[in-house]
């Protein structure tokens, strides 16, 4: 396993590019699976996760390959329905391919998901809507079993706006007879964008982004080209990793209407925030403000910055609370945080952290891709060198992340955890 290693204290400071949203890409390339022929899909990162995704849809009968900066994915007339333990364990959104492959098949049999361990999220929602859709549901030795003799069109209504369940529902129902409307669907720019893609394959839908999607089924889809919406993770990453260090961190291709409350926040922590057409710009002089934030879904404050947030107000000059709604287990790196010095006290869904002048270096390690990215803005800031270990972790969500923060001015290492010590190359 590699590790980081990261000396703090230097600002960072420069332009860097975003990439196609993880959250995204994922979704896309599943959906691929809904027309015979050759889907293209632009920006898609180079990360982990994605690579596994390909694996699963090369055993499904797929072949995928980056051509020319571009994925391309060639899917048979006839694929496979099973999509395999030993990869889906990897990541959690495999699951993903169970409402296309019910939609293209009407069978699927897909291995109970695994991925960060941030809570249970459960797939009690995706199922209950497909059922509603005429799918039989049944649990063999670790995989879930769905068959349809033909997906019918249904009104659904999600008790929670799961991005994921929202996502199978809405691949599965491109193809079903009649009508389906998801009600209390998520908002998420990512699910605006698979929409988008499923509308250039030919898909009639009305309403991606709001809390209620209609869809029309149709007879077939066609292979579509497609250009992945930009990380609003990955770029809010970077400018709060910015703000910790009291820099000046430019994210280019940012679209700033993706993270209006992110960025109001920053504002709030005493950041100067500006935005345009393609980019988005945060600095911060001196210490942050303590401020207050609530993780919601969509257009709330995403649960997947709420770690590198937690990082900033750690440094901030007050005492903050950081309420998570999202996911049960997303404090877990808190321990790891209070090994730098953080002063950060958890009870239940609720974080306070009362503000430090600085951070300490320790070993660390992480333990959720979003947690791994936090731990290393922390060794940005921290006094001494930090080792980060679970560097695989970062690397299903962020595409060369060391070599986007050295471009930044951070000085950070990768290392081969194997190597004895003073032999590293």
């Amino acid at each position: 396993m590699d590790r980081y290693l990261v000396t703090g204290g230097r600002p960072l400071h420069g332009r860097v590019a975003i990439n196609g949203a993880k959250n995204s890409a994922l979704k896309l390339m599943a959906a691929a699976l809904l027309a015979e022929g050759t889907t293209t899909l632009r920006s898609v990162p180079r990360i982990a996760d994605v690579s596994t995704m390909g694996r699963v849809l090369e055993r499904l009968g797929c072949a995928v390959a980056f051509t020319d900066g571009a994925m391309e994915i060639d899917v048979p007339s006839n694929i496979a329905s099973e999509a395999p333990y030993d990869l889906v364990r990897q990541m959690r959104a495999s699951i993903i391919v169970l409402g296309p492959l019910l939609a293209r098949t009407g069978r699927a049999r897909v291995a109970m998901p695994g991925g960060c361990n941030i809570g249970s999220r459960k797939i009690d929602l995706h199922l209950k809507g497909l059922e509603r859709m005429g799918v039989e549901v049944s649990y063999d030795h670790g995989y879930l079993n769905a068959r349809s003799p033909g997906l019918e069109g249904a009104t659904i209504t999600l008790d929670f706006p799961s991005v994921g369940a929202t996502e199978n529902l809405l691949m599965a129902a491109v193809l079903a007879k009649g009508t389906t409307v998801i009600d209390n669907a998520a908002r998420e720019p990512e699910i605006a964008d698979l929409a988008e893609m499923l509308q250039a394959m030919g898909a009639h839908i009305s309403g991606a982004g709001t809390p209620t999607i209609e869809i029309e089924g149709v007879a077939g889809l066609k292979p579509a080209h497609h250009d992945v919406v930009p990380d609003r993770i990955e770029a809010a990453t970077y400018l709060i990793a910015g703000a910790a260090t009291c820099g000046d961190v430019t994210a280019s291709g940012a679209r700033a209407d993706h993270l209006d409350l992110v960025l109001a926040k920053l504002a709030d922590a005493g950041c100067d925030v500006d935005a345009g057409s393609g980019f988005v710009r945060v600095a911060l002089s001196g210490r942050p403000r303590a401020v207050d934030f609530v993780t919601l879904p969509y257009p709330g404050f995403p649960t997947d910055l709420q770690p590198q947030m937690m990082v900033l107000l750690s440094l901030a000059d007050g005492t903050s609370i950081a309420t998570e709604n999202v996911f049960e287990s997303r404090f877990m790196f808190v321990d790891e945080l209070l090994r730098m010095g953080a002063d950060i006290r958890t009870e239940g869904h609720h974080a306070v952290i009362r503000g430090r002048p600085g951070l300490q270096a320790a070993p660390v390690r992480s333990p959720d891709i979003r947690a791994g990215a936090a731990l290393v803005i922390a060794g940005l800031v921290a006094d001494g060198v930090t080792e980060i270990g679970g560097v695989e972790y970062i690397d299903r969500g962020y595409e060369d992340f060391e070599g986007k923060l050295s471009v930044l001015g951070a000085e950070i290492e990768r290392r081969d955890r194997r190597a004895p010590a003073g032999l590293e190359a």
